[in-house]
């Protein structure tokens, strides 16, 4: 599990566009390996470590969105799995399988997933389940072949940006911070529903957080806030924009989303809309005088 915003993790969150450019630059060459994000720590030690990861996996992502097609081409996957069982057999014990993903540029998670699916293929004489797949994934002591599970382990423990250790890592984290925010709540002593509670009520699309009075952060009001355990680049600011913000913003008000490991600088342009960005809990909140809560929520749904 991260530590939260410790001193040294604080170091640089928001980003200016050119300080953001020159980071991903930087990692287009780079693998999704634990020692790829040490090059990049070293790189740039002024930033957050977990500013960079969240950085480069939103860019890998995209990088894998644009060429995962071809690794799925039947021939492509026979091409990847011979390779594999000959450098397998040729060295038992070496991380063959990581080796190939590195070499063709696919995420080693995703390497492992494709081999495995072969595998299985031969096992079974047909298309293996999802379930058993994700199963074995996420447990390699259940491939019946050891060599490849301890294959399909190294790529899932080298990964940083796919897999189901990532993916629950990712879970973690981000629920984490959902506690911190209800934490750094109560300590100001600011009444508020969270999700869980607004979904009870019979809400299906909300923020994390619906205050139940509302504060006012650098002069702006604030109605709601959304956590986001993640960088806020444009790509993934806009989406949220388009599928959450806005809605919130219909349905709520005004409100504050918080980029926990930061964000680029220049799209926090939408203060005077009702949605102001942020990259930590912010210190200078005011509490606003308001009506019943009658009047602070829309009517329970139907």
């Amino acid at each position: 599990m991260t530590t939260l915003h410790t001193a040294a993790n604080r170091r640089k969150m928001k980003l200016s566009r050119a300080e953001y450019k020159e980071i991903v630059r930087w990692t287009e060459q780079l693998r999704p390996t634990r020692q790829c994000m040490r090059m990049l720590k070293e790189r740039f030690p002024n930033h957050s470590q977990s500013t960079l990861l969240s950085i480069f996996s939103l860019e890998y992502q995209k990088r894998t969105k644009r060429t995962i097609s071809r690794h799925h081409a039947p021939d492509v996957i026979e091409s990847h799995y011979q390779r594999y069982l000959s450098e397998a057999k040729a060295h038992p014990t070496a991380p063959v399988l990581l080796e190939l993903a590195n070499e063709v540029d696919l995420s080693p998670a995703l390497m492992a997933r494709i081999i495995l699916d072969r595998f299985l293929q031969d096992l079974e004489g047909g298309m293996p389940s999802k379930t058993v797949l994700s199963s074995m994934l996420k447990e390699p002591s259940l491939i019946p072949d050891q060599i490849l599970a301890n294959n399909i382990y190294q790529c899932t423990i080298n990964d940083c940006c796919y897999g189901p250790l990532v993916d629950c890592i990712k879970h973690a984290i981000g629920q984490e911070h959902e506690v911190l925010l209800r934490d750094k709540l109560k300590e100001k002593n600011l009444s508020f529903l969270d999700e869980n509670q607004l979904r009870a009520m019979g809400y299906d699309k909300t923020p994390d957080i619906i205050l139940e009075v509302p504060v006012a952060v650098e002069g702006h009001i604030v109605h709601w806030i959304e956590s986001k355990a993640s960088f806020g680049d444009d790509h993934s600011h806009r989406t949220y924009l388009n599928e959450q913000f806005w809605s919130y913003w219909n349905r709520f008000g005004p409100g504050l989303v918080i980029y926990w490991y930061g964000f680029i600088g220049e799209l926090d342009c939408q203060r005077d809309r009702g949605i102001l960005l942020k990259d930590s809990f912010p210190t200078d909140i005011v509490t606003l005088c308001h009506a019943s809560q009658q009047d602070r929520l829309p009517q329970e749904p139907e």
